[in-house]
């Protein structure tokens, strides 16, 4: 279970954040009417709060978010949170803190390209697949696709991850969108990646952009010469799976509970926040070839 030091620790980032987040807005307004009086009230819960709140709930303590905030929040923690309002009202207050979540990420969540980085894809499915046809909540939004784990229902979540285990970027599609969209490409340097990112046009466009695609080759694809470092650095990529593994069993990113699109795309934003605090991210350790004139048989 997340200890309360470590809860007080996350307020104290958040509403750092957010407090310089809003003294910036109120310096660079561009419209402001003086004219006709604007309701301002505080609500109960600040936004650095709610953010708390839903961040803290990812570190795989609890299963059920509701249990979590009825349980840990309003008992185990109410001197932390001591307004802390209904479950109904607080899932009603979750949507306001996107733009906060989302910008707190991009600014100080997220990790910096390094030159090195491996990108994955992972299926987040919504719903049984026996079920897809009566989900109401995802309608006409999410998709079916095919993975390597089967079909699923639901929508694609690709991350790009540096070789600190940090994440980079992530891109939520549908479950039927191909790995090699260009959407998810916002790097520079090697990207390592797997066979299903295997393909001539992409290699070409990225290569153009300063992009360095390595992946492994097929069974019946011609053996191409690679460097001993660029070999060693692709068996590397166990760190990205590592990530995909933490955020679905341990940031509890998928689940079949939701009730509104709104509240999933908080709960991914609040899971990749999260992350970002974990202690235990997979790093991959530094690489040196010697250099030497003996020769070589491939």
């Amino acid at each position: 279970m997340i200890t309360e030091n470590k809860v007080i620790e996350i307020f104290c980032i958040m509403d750092e954040f957010c407090r310089n987040f809003a003294s910036e807005c109120e310096k660079n307004l561009l419209l402001e009417d003086k004219e006709h009086r604007h309701r301002n009230r505080k609500g109960k819960l600040s936004h650095s709060e709610i953010m708390t709140i839903l961040v803290c709930y990812h570190f795989g303590s609890f299963a059920n978010f509701k249990h979590y905030y009825l349980f840990y929040i309003r008992q185990h923690l109410s001197g932390c949170f001591p307004d802390a309002v209904s479950y109904n009202r607080f899932v009603e207050l979750m949507p306001r803190v996107f733009f906060h979540m989302m910008l707190f990420m991009k600014l100080q969540g997220f990790g910096k390209c390094s030159g090195i980085s491996f990108v994955d894809s992972t299926m987040i499915p919504v719903c049984h697949n026996l079920r897809r046809y009566a989900n109401k909540v995802f309608k006409g939004l999410a998709t079916d696709g095919k993975g390597t784990m089967g079909w699923c229902h639901g929508f694609k979540l690709h991350l790009l991850c540096n070789d600190s285990g940090e994440i980079i970027t992530f891109c939520l599609t549908g479950a039927n969108v191909d790995d090699r969209d260009k959407r998810v490409w916002t790097v520079f340097g090697k990207v390592f990646a797997d066979r299903g990112y295997i393909k001539q046009t992409l290699f070409e466009d990225l290569f153009d952009r300063g992009i360095h695609l390595v992946h492994g080759l097929r069974a019946n694809m011609k053996n191409r010469l690679m460097s001993m470092w660029d070999k060693i650095m692709l068996r590397k990529r166990y760190i990205i799976e590592c990530i995909n593994d933490l955020l679905k069993n341990k940031a509890n990113i998928v689940h079949s509970r939701h009730r509104s699109i709104h509240n999933f795309i908080m709960n991914i934003c609040a899971a990749l926040t999260a992350y970002s605090f974990f202690e235990n991210k997979p790093e991959a350790l530094p690489v040196h070839v010697e250099k030497s004139n003996q020769l070589t048989l491939f």
